[in-house]
């Protein structure tokens, strides 16, 4: 192989490109990507950047001197891939990049509301978080759709900054998806605590307000007057330009467990794809930051090797929150009917360390300020029952 193209320019395709080269790939590196940006590190958007603690320069994943020895096509999108003699992306601004592999690692869009209201935000870019901390420092009310990671992580800044918070979930609990009803309810009272209101078991009608949001309309007929709307109702997989390429798409790109996608030469990593997990039986799209980190490693073998390297075993899907000063940490995957027991401290302290069960098998643990019981534990996701 004498040449890859990586399509992507965040934590995945950075993480690629690194690893192609430390496996000994020579070749021509063309890393192509949609925002302007040079590879820049996104958890940090809702928390110490959306503050003001970090800066733009703070977030680059790139280190000092750091040459990849790869040619850079920055502010343009992908809009098609074609199977030939070699394969042939094709660029929205009429050029086009050709490489004897490829890599997948366009990420994930966010979903939206509100049409052309001003006020309203979603939080993937740079860009997003400016114009979502702007608006925040001359508003009173915010009120966020969705109780996600990142969506609590927004409320707790904007409390910090003085804001009255309500989050909205249609589920439930927040985190339930996630966590389960109960792990996610005893999430809930740390943000009850600190004044964050919670509307769970809700579903959004509408948002109002002309020009400008002004508040936003449940389906019961409550309305929650808002100066600032965050939008955070997960994300679809940018996997459109891929229409007609022949890669197989479903909730993300259909990959092995090495990330090799239906089409010889294209492997796919980051949070647009959906790699098989044998512990499930499944594919599964990763939307965490070490995912993005670690599998591309994987995906930088199948490609360099054909398809012929066998790869490790997926480690489990692992995330970090920072909600008020106190460090969430949760691994694995869980199923409702999922066992789940407190096996240190308590829900009440709102310090404990939760462990999930399937027919005996630990698949899932849940730490709140315990991180070193949370390194120990999770050691043992998907080990086999009685291993211990």
């Amino acid at each position: 192989m004498k040449s890859v193209a990586i399509v992507g320019a965040s934590l995945a395709g950075l993480s690629a490109a690194r690893a192609l080269r430390a496996q000994g790939f020579g070749g021509r590196l063309t890393i192509v990507g949609a925002e302007a940006h040079r590879p820049y590190d996104r958890p940090p958007l809702s928390k110490e950047f959306l503050a003001g603690q970090m800066t733009t320069a703070d977030l680059a994943l790139e280190g000092d001197g750091e040459d990849l020895d790869a040619e850079w096509r920055l502010g343009v999108a992908a809009t098609g891939l074609e199977q030939g003699r070699s394969l042939r992306i094709t660029l929205a601004d009429g050029s086009a990049a050709e490489a004897d592999g490829v890599v997948i690692a366009t990420g994930a869009v966010a979903r939206a509301l509100g049409g052309d209201l001003a006020g309203v935000h979603t939080l993937r870019t740079i860009e997003d978080a400016a114009a979502l901390r702007a608006d925040l420092d001359a508003a009173r009310r915010l009120v966020v759709i969705g109780a996600g990671f990142v969506g609590a992580e927004v409320a707790c800044v904007a409390r910090t900054l003085g804001l009255d918070v309500t989050i909205v979930e249609a589920a439930p609990a927040p985190f339930a998806r996630a966590l389960g009803p109960e792990m996610g309810t005893a999430l809930a009272g740390l943000h009850e605590a600190h004044g964050v209101r919670l509307i769970c078991g809700a579903a959004v009608r509408t948002l109002t307000g002309e020009g400008r949001v002004d508040g936003v309309l449940l389906e019961d007929g409550r309305h929650l007057d808002a100066d600032v709307v965050l939008v955070g109702i997960g994300a679809r997989p940018a996997v459109d330009w891929l229409d007609g390429s022949g890669v197989t798409v479903g909730d993300g790109i259909i990959c092995d467990t090495g990330g090799a996608t239906s089409v010889p030469g294209v492997v796919a990593v980051g949070d647009c794809a959906a790699w098989f997990d044998p512990a499930l039986g499944a594919h599964l799209r990763v939307e965490h930051w070490t995912g993005a980190a670690r599998r591309p490693a994987t995906a930088a073998q199948t490609l360099l090797s054909g398809g012929t390297a066998v790869p490790d075993a997926l480690a489990p899907p692992y995330l970090w929150s920072d909600q008020y000063g106190m460090r969430v940490q949760f691994a694995g995957h869980t199923l409702p009917g999922d066992e789940v027991s407190v096996e240190e401290g308590d829900l009440a302290s709102r310090r404990f360390l939760a462990v999930y069960r399937r027919a005996g098998r630990t698949v899932a643990v849940l730490g709140v300020d315990q991180p070193r019981s949370f390194t120990r534990w999770r050691r043992r996701v998907n080990e086999p029952a009685g291993a211990r």
